[in-house]
Order: C-alpha cells, then sequence, then structure tokens
C-alpha cells in the first residue's frame, strides 16, 4: 500500500488494511520517506519501504492511497515506475480517490475503465484520466483486468472487498501464496 508520508487519507488506507489483514492478506507501507507516517486526520502509521527501494516482484498487487498529500509526494517518476513495473509484471494495480490520476499520468490507464475522486466544484482529476485516455466511468469502485479503482473514502470498504476477491482468485489461479 503506496501512501504519501504526510497526508494520505486515513480510512483509504486504514480499512482496506483491516479488511485484507483479517482476510488473510499481508499488507506493507510503503511512502516517499521511512519513519512514522501521518495522515490527514491524524492516523499514523510505520512505513516499511521506501518507495525507492520497492521490489515490485515481491508483491501481488500495488495499492496507491489517496489523499491531500498524495499528488504532491507520489505524482513523480518513482511512482510511475512503480506503477509500469507492476503492470509489465501482471500484477494487481489499484488507487483510489485521487492517487488513480498518478495511475493515469504513468499510462496505466490508457483505454481502461477507471473512476476517480471529484465533486461539483472540481472535475480537474475527471479531465486528467480523460486527457490520458482512460475511459471516465463515475461509479465507486471499477475494475478492468487487473487494475482497480475507487472514488474515494466513501467506497473504501468495497473498494477493500474488491481487493481481498481478486487477490484470492489470482492466488487460486496462479498459486502464489505470497500476498502483501
Amino acid at each position: 500500500m503506496v501512501i504519501s508520508f504526510r497526508d494520505f487519507r486515513d480510512e483509504e488506507l486504514f480499512v482496506p488494511m483491516e479488511i485484507l489483514n483479517k482476510a488473510g492478506i499481508e499488507t506493507k507501507v510503503i511512502s516517499n520517506k521511512k519513519g512514522l507516517a501521518i495522515g490527514a486526520d491524524g492516523g499514523e502509521i510505520e512505513v516499511n519501504i521506501l518507495a525507492s527501494e520497492l521490489k515490485v516482484e515481491e508483491f501481488d498487487a500495488i495499492i496507491f492511497i489517496g489523499g491531500p498529500g498524495c499528488l504532491k509526494n507520489l505524482d513523480n517518476e518513482i511512482s510511475y515506475e512503480i506503477i509500469r513495473q507492476t503492470i509489465h509484471q501482471g500484477k494487481i494495480l489499484a488507487g483510489i480517490c485521487i492517487s488513480p490520476v498518478i495511475l493515469a499520468k504513468a499510462g496505466a490507464l490508457k483505454g481502461k475503465r477507471a473512476t476517480v475522486w471529484s465533486n461539483s466544484m472540481d472535475k480537474s482529476t475527471i479531465k486528467i484520466l480523460k486527457e490520458n485516455r482512460a475511459i471516465y466511468q463515475k461509479e465507486p469502485v471499477v475494475v478492468d483486468g487487473n487494475i482497480i479503482t475507487s472514488s474515494g473514502p466513501s467506497s473504501a470498504k468495497d473498494f477493500a472487498g474488491t481487493l481481498d476477491r481478486i487477490l484470492k482468485k489470482n492466488i487460486l489461479e496462479t498459486g502464489s501464496a505470497d500476498s502483501r
């Protein structure tokens, strides 16, 4: 689970993490800095792996978490390379809230159905998805192949359930037991 070291969206990390962990799926926290990361609502979590040191091949899925710090700290070449490696290796790639913008900029959503956070006053995220040739859908959770996107905190539980279902299905199909 890739988060911004400061101002990740708490419920977008903690709700899916809890659901996945209860389902027996191990999670790790990746960020742009090591140490104690702090969410926008004050939640704290220890970062396990520095984004620049992440080895995608060691994981079954890479999940980008949104929040106010997401684009400021994760919209960069390091994240784009993680995304490209995830796609190249056929792994599950997921993004919630505003983080699908990063997936789109990395080229992962080209020709793919996807959703992203927006509101009546700010549709810029939808515009970015469309500019990067994603097929925007106004849905809480959208699955297109190995790519899962979610529109934000209110869909965190559905996002986690979808991740759980797809991870378990992939594990059964590929025999990979090293889910993180």
